[in-house]
C-alpha cells in the first residue's frame, strides 16, 4: 500500500477507534456506580472473547491463533489491564474531558519510547505537534498540582500503561495476526478480570440495565481495540497517538450533553490547540512518506 495511502487508511481506522472509545466511556459511566473496575474488566472481556472466537470461526481463521509470542501478549495486556482499571475508575470520579486530557500525556512516552523501542525517528515536527498537544491538554484539564485528588492520579497513571500496551502493540503487529493480537486480548484480560473480582469476596452480579452497558462496554471495548491494532499496522505509534487527540473534544461535548458537565471557552481553546496538533503531525508523516529528490 502507497504510504500516502496507509496514512488515510490510519485515519480512517481511527475514526473508528475515536468512536468506539466514546461509546466504551459512556457505558463505563452508566456502570460506575454499580460495579467495580474488575468487574467491568471481567464481563467486557468475556463478551468481547465470545464475539472474536465467533468471527474467527465464521470467518476460518481461527487456524491463525499463535502461542509463539505469548510472552509479548501477556505483558501488553498486564499494562493494558492496569491502564484500563485506573482509566475506568477514574470515569466514575473527574470528568470526561478530564479524564482524556490526563489520558493524553500517553503520546509523550510513546513518542519518547519508540525509538528505542520501536526503532522510529522523533522529527522537528512530530516534536513540535507532542508539545503542543500537551499544551492544549494542559489548557483543558488546568490540574491542581498542589492538590491531585484520587481521579486526576488515577487517569495520570492510566496514559503510562496505555503508553506501554501501544508501543506493545505496535510490536506484535510485525509478527501476529489482527486474529491473534485479539484473541490473546481478550482471554488474558477475561482471567485477569475474574481472578480480581473474586479475590475480593464482594461481586455485583449484573441487572437487566448495567447488563446491557457491560455488553455495550464489550462490543464497543473490542471494536475500539480492532481499530486501533489496524491503524498501528498501517502508521507509525506517534501518528496514530496523535490523532488521537482527537477524542478530546469529542468526550468533552458527550459529557456536556449527557451529564451536564461544563464546556467552557478554556475546552474549546485547547481543543483548537489540540487539533492543530494532529494538523501538524499529519504534515509531518505526509512529508516522511514523499521520497526524496535524487540529487
Amino acid at each position: 500500500m502507497p504510504a500516502q495511502q496507509s496514512l488515510l487508511s490510519a485515519t480512517l481506522w481511527m475514526a473508528g477507534a475515536i468512536a468506539s472509545f466514546s461509546a466504551m466511556a459512556v457505558s463505563g459511566r452508566m456502570v460506575s456506580g454499580i460495579h467495580d473496575t474488575f468487574e467491568i474488566m471481567a464481563w467486557r472481556s468475556l463478551v468481547g472473547l465470545a464475539v472474536v472466537l465467533l468471527w474467527a470461526t465464521l470467518s476460518g481463521r481461527l487456524g491463525e491463533i499463535r502461542t509463539r509470542h505469548f510472552g509479548g501478549h501477556l505483558v501488553r495486556n498486564l499494562s493494558h489491564f492496569t491502564g484500563q482499571n485506573l482509566w475506568f475508575w477514574a470515569l466514575g470520579l473527574i470528568p470526561l474531558a478530564q479524564v482524556i486530557a490526563l489520558e493524553f500525556t500517553s503520546p509523550l512516552w510513546v513518542i519518547l519510547l519508540s525509538p528505542f523501542l520501536l526503532g522510529e525517528r522523533i522529527t522537528s515536527l512530530r516534536a513540535l505537534s507532542t508539545v503542543v498537544g500537551f499544551v492544549g491538554i494542559l489548557i483543558v484539564a488546568r490540574p491542581d498540582f498542589a492538590a491531585l485528588d484520587v481521579g486526576v492520579l488515577a487517569a495520570a497513571g492510566s496514559a503510562v500503561f496505555f503508553a506501554g500496551s501501544i508501543i506493545l502493540t505496535k510490536r506484535l503487529t510485525r509478527h501476529d495476526s489482527i486474529v491473534t493480537i485479539m484473541f490473546w486480548l481478550t482471554l488474558i484480560q477475561a482471567v485477569l478480570g475474574l481472578l480480581c473480582t473474586f479475590a475480593d469476596g464482594e461481586t455485583t452480579w449484573p441487572t437487566t440495565v448495567s447488563g446491557f452497558w457491560l455488553v455495550m462496554i464489550g462490543l464497543s471495548g473490542l471494536a475500539a481495540h480492532l481499530c486501533l491494532t489496524q491503524a498501528l499496522a498501517r502508521a507509525s505509534a506517534g501518528f496514530v497517538v496523535t490523532v488521537d487527540f482527537l477524542r478530546l473534544p469529542v468526550f468533552a461535548i458527550l459529557g456536556m450533553i449527557l451529564f451536564s458537565e461544563p464546556l467552557d471557552a478554556m475546552v474549546i481553546l485547547g481543543g483548537g490547540i489540540i487539533l492543530a496538533a494532529n494538523w501538524i503531525s499529519i504534515r509531518a508523516a505526509g512529508r516522511a512518506s514523499r521520497p526524496q529528490d535524487a540529487r
